[in-house]
């Protein structure tokens, strides 16, 4: 079991920067690729940004690239996600995802088992 929490969501003024935090508590973090997927109003869930279980890989949306940056930290079973130069259209609520154990890196939200509450993100024009 792999409870995980996210905090650091709020209001921004566009071209602003917030970083999201999940903490995760439970067994197997290290063995976990862990990402951060997003949901707008009224769209589907979609991949943001993801980093290997080993620390060797980082994978992003195209949207986010250059402006995203995910990090993790496994003695501290944390993962984050600093959003710099952020725009409206990222507006959502921002999830942080742990993937099956032993997978590879992936930006399919069906391989991650386990999910945190998510924290809004608002970007004002």
């Amino acid at each position: 079991q792999v409870q995980l929490v996210e905090s650091g969501g709020g209001l921004v003024q566009a071209g602003g920067s917030l970083r999201l935090s999940c903490a995760a508590s439970g067994r197997s973090f290290n063995a976990r690729t862990m990402a951060w997927f997003r949901r707008a109003p009224g769209k589907e869930r979609e991949f943001v940004a993801a980093f290997s279980r080993d620390g060797g890989r980082t994978t992003y949306a195209d949207s986010v690239k250059g402006r995203f940056t995910i990090a993790r930290d496994n003695a501290k079973n944390t993962v984050n996600l600093q959003m710099n130069s952020l725009k409206p259209e990222d507006t959502a609520v921002y999830y942080c995802a742990a993937e099956t154990p032993f997978r590879a890196i992936t930006t399919i939200g069906s391989e991650y088992d386990y999910w945190g509450q998510g924290t809004q993100v608002t970007v004002s024009s």
